[in-house]
């Protein structure tokens, strides 16, 4: 609750039950209103015309309400006072606690049976959100007895956000096939990576559904990323800084298209925490840095790629047919064993934010 306040030449100060205290700008407070005149509540837009506000806006009046729950303040440009939650002033505050994340880092030994789920619990808002935590957890999850087409890829699709369209279309089936311009479209070993490192948004989450496995070999592969981050940052402290703060590129040629982007192997976000693992060897571009930076990059991708490809980090599983693979593609890297015969699988793309999205909407993240 709101304890008491103080009223400053153009911040207040609140003073909160926990014995802490915040100081905000007043025109940050009025920027925020939330009243008919200010604030449009069937589009959750700002009315307000910012630009017009005064910078050193003056509090006329306040006082608490329902025990601190509320502060109603009245400000100098308005004739009706606004009330400012208790739990609005704590979400917003410089001082917050950061609230521990339930992500999980994993190697294949920690991986059990807590990534399956059975496609008809996904029909239930109970299921449907088991499935996001599962994705949210460990960056990837698998889904049993699917329809063994398109419909099922677009049912869970749709349910989280929208198909992505890319070069490969919305909705995508495939085998082997040489004529396209990929490695995925091959029957050969694909080593771990992260997909469309040429892309300045590369897809947040890929769906991957066997519909008809009469094969040998050709089983996935899931390295979650951000283990494999989290160990080089406390080991190899160097290749860490090599690997945050070099712009990789990455290209696409063919079928029409050149497509490239640049950004690093293991991206940090503001907090310097971990937000997206960026590598495929398969796709990096030439680009040049001096000599030693050079160097340091060459050693830092040989024991990122190494740790990769070593089994203790990686989950494998042959997919059945209507098994469906969904994985957090900014963060865990696929790849898949070499094989031969018949292997058809159908899938998609979802953007991250659409999952972010996703997963705010049921109080996951």
């Amino acid at each position: 609750m709101i304890k008491n306040f103080k009223l400053l030449n153009n911040k207040t100060v609140f003073y909160f039950n926990d014995n802490k205290f915040e100081t905000f700008p007043n025109i940050w407070l009025r920027d925020h209103i939330k009243n008919k005149e200010n604030w449009d509540f069937k589009t959750n837009q700002r009315i307000t015309y910012t630009a017009n506000l005064d910078i050193n806006i003056k509090v006329k009046k306040a006082k608490l309400l329902k025990k601190g729950k509320f502060i109603e303040i009245l400000w100098s440009d308005e004739n009706k006072p606004t009330k400012y939650s208790y739990e609005f002033l704590k979400k917003n505050s410089l001082k917050k606690e950061e609230t521990k994340s339930d992500t999980q880092f994993w190697k294949d030994k920690d991986i059990k049976n807590q990534i399956f789920i059975n496609y008809k619990q996904l029909q239930t808002k109970v299921g449907f959100k088991n499935l996001l935590k599962k994705i949210h957890i460990y960056g990837f999850a698998v889904v049993r007895n699917c329809s063994k087409n398109l419909n099922s890829v677009e049912y869970i699709a749709k349910k989280i956000g929208y198909v992505r369209n890319s070069i490969f279309g919305g909705l995508w089936t495939f085998e082997s096939n040489n004529k396209k311009a990929d490695s995925a479209y091959s029957n050969q070993e694909l080593r771990p990576h992260t997909d469309s490192t040429y892309s300045n948004d590369a897809p947040g989450l890929q769906l991957l559904l066997c519909c008809k496995y009469d094969a040998k070999g050709g089983d996935s592969i899931m390295v979650d990323g951000f283990k494999l981050a989290n160990e080089i940052k406390q080991k190899y402290k160097k290749h860490f800084k090599t690997l945050t703060n070099t712009k990789v590129k990455g290209s696409y040629i063919g079928d029409g298209v050149r497509l490239e982007a640049k950004r690093p192997i293991i991206k940090l976000n503001e907090k310097n925490n971990f937000d997206q693992i960026s590598f495929n060897n398969y796709d990096r571009a030439p680009f040049r840095e001096t000599n030693q930076k050079t160097i340091n990059f060459y050693r830092a991708i040989k024991v990122f790629d190494t740790m990769a490809n070593q089994k203790q980090y990686q989950w494998r599983h042959i997919l059945k047919p209507g098994e469906l693979l969904i994985f957090n593609n900014w963060r865990v890297m696929h790849g898949r064993g070499k094989f031969s015969g018949i292997r058809k699988m159908a899938g998609c793309y979802i953007n991250k934010e659409d999952f972010d999205s996703c997963c705010r909407m049921n109080n996951i993240i």
